[in-house]
Order: structure tokens, then sequence, then C-alpha cells
């Protein structure tokens, strides 16, 4: 985990303080400044002659802590990542969802439409019927009111012909 594929050359000075300062513009989280902070030596001080070992320490500290740093960072982007593939994964879901209820809607609309059609041809076949057997019964309820007029005149001549020769007999 150190900074070994770094080519990135960082330099630091100490202050009047023996604070890290970061010289060439890279930023470092807080943890990382508090730890720079921290005596490496139980006296609280560095000797000249462990500057040294300390600075190569301190280098590679910040290098685990930027190499940690940019862990973390690429998990974040990863997980935007996973989750944005979710969220288009859940659109082109909902679409599909979306799209199958339109075309079943469709679907019920068509068949009823074609239903409605069905039954008004159905109804038209029933008034053509009706109209039939209408004509049908007013012609023969004509015929019948024809041969009862015959037979109501045939009927009124016997009768008339019957009473004259009645009155013809008994006069």
């Amino acid at each position: 985990m150190g900074g070994g594929g770094s080519t990135r050359r960082v330099t630091f000075e100490a202050d009047e303080n023996e604070n890290i300062t970061v010289v060439k513009g890279v930023r470092l989280s807080d943890s990382v400044i508090d730890r720079m902070k921290e005596p490496s030596s139980p006296s609280g001080r560095q000797h000249r002659g462990a500057g040294a070992v300390n600075d190569e320490e301190l280098k590679k500290r910040i290098a685990e802590e930027l190499a940690l740093e940019r862990a973390r960072r690429d998990s974040e982007a990863q997980k935007r990542r996973l989750f944005g593939k979710l969220l288009e994964r859940e659109r082109i879901s909902s679409n599909e969802h979306l799209t199958r209820a339109i075309l079943r809607e469709r679907a019920a609309t068509e068949e009823e439409r074609q239903k409605a059609q069905r039954f008004a041809r159905q109804l038209e076949e029933k008034d053509r019927e009706l109209k039939k057997h209408d004509a049908y019964y007013k012609e023969q309820l004509a015929r019948l009111e024809e041969r009862s007029a015959q037979f109501y005149k045939v009927t009124t001549e016997q009768y008339q012909k019957a009473a004259d020769e009645v009155s013809a007999r008994f006069k």
C-alpha cells in the first residue's frame, strides 16, 4: 500500500513550530496533518540525524494517506457509477412496464371497439329482421282483413237474400 507507483514529487518544509507545510499544492486531510504533527520520538523533538529517516517515514505515511484517499475516492466513484447503473436499469424496467401496460390497454380498447362494432352489427341485423317480420305480419293482417271483408259481404248478401226469401214467402 505505499506510493510505489506514484511519480509525483512532493516537497515539505517545516515551519517554526515544527508543523509540516505542503509546498507544491497537494491537499492533505486533517488526519494526515494531525499525524504529521505527532512527535515520532519519545522526547518530542527530532534530532538532526534522525530527521532524514523521519522525512522518509513521513513521506511514506503521506504516500499511504494519499493512496488511501485515492482508494476512497475511487470507491465513491464506483458507488456512484453502480448507483447510476441501478437507476438506469430501474428506469428501463419501469419504461418497459409502462410500455407493456400501455400495450395491454390499447389491446383491451381495440377488443372493446371490435365488440361494440359486433354488437352494432347484431343490433342492425335484429332490426332488419324485426322490420321483415313487421312487414310480413302487416301483409298477413291485410289479407285477413280482406278475407274478413269478403266473408262479411258474402254473409250480408246471403242474409239479405235469405231475409228477402223469408219475407217473400210470408207476405
